[in-house]
């Protein structure tokens, strides 16, 4: 009988553990699953969760309902603390970025996809919205997303995109900052992109989040509470189960 020294005995047993904590979690996916999908916007995409609430942890809950082989990508995370769903941590990655405008987000996508995967689907959150809380023109707003559109598809030229007709602000809210008639401007456009813009190797696709969506969705004037997060999640996935692969 060989005696193993005490140290040698304490790494092999912490090593052991070590692996058996691991084993426990979801391995890094980014690279090998079958659909990588990016949540990119502003304040609606990023949360502030407890306050108010993203639609990114209700769709992927979805999604790990719907057994999908999928990653959430994106160079931030969310730090908040999201309960565990199925025993499995949030996939918290994403591309929101709170007050941002659609310059904004044009000028630095390119550096941000550079981090990450190239994602296969995007789902654009509210294009414009901000922009036009600003006062923002909407030929601006126009220019912006047809050229985000085209810098997704340098990162992918197979890239799916999926663009908000964003859900509303709470309705005095809209009406104090004459803000209706520029929304419906905006949709019509993003409407018209996308149908110009689409194509069998790059779709292009809009998603209603307008319709149905009130008032007591919103944690604040313009933010969703977790009905309204789950609201919104709802509608991507119909959208998304004719879009993913398996």
């Amino acid at each position: 009988m060989h005696w193993v020294p005490t140290r040698i005995v304490l790494d092999i047993f912490f090593l052991a553990i070590f692996l058996a904590l691991t084993a426990c979690e979801p391995a890094d996916s980014s690279e090998t699953a079958l659909n990588k999908i990016l949540p990119l916007g502003a304040s609606r995409v990023q949360g502030a969760h407890p306050h108010y609430e993203s639609y990114r942890y209700a769709l992927w809950q979805d999604l790990i309902d719907g057994e999908w082989d999928f990653d959430i990508v994106g160079s931030v995370k969310d730090d908040a603390y999201y309960r565990k769903y199925k025993g499995l941590r949030f996939d918290n990655d994403h591309e929101g970025r709170g007050g941002w405008t659609s310059t904004e987000i044009r000028v630095g996508l390119s550096y941000w996809l550079s981090l990450i995967a190239p994602p296969d689907i995007v789902l654009f959150s509210s294009p414009g919205g901000n922009d036009i809380l600003q006062g923002e023109e909407i030929t601006t707003i126009v220019e912006n997303v047809s050229e985000i559109i085209s810098i997704l598809r340098e990162a992918n030229p197979n890239v799916t995109i999926i663009i908000e007709e964003m859900a509303p602000g709470k309705k005095q809210f809209m009406i104090d900052q004459g803000l209706y008639n520029p929304m419906v401007r905006v949709r019509n456009e993003l409407s018209i992109i996308a149908a110009s813009r689409s194509s069998l190797q790059s779709k292009i696709s809009v998603v209603d989040m307008h319709t149905g969506f009130h008032d007591s969705l919103l944690a604040d004037d313009v933010h969703y509470n977790t009905a309204g997060a789950e609201f919104i999640a709802s509608r991507y996935y119909e959208v998304l189960v004719n879009e993913l692969r398996r």
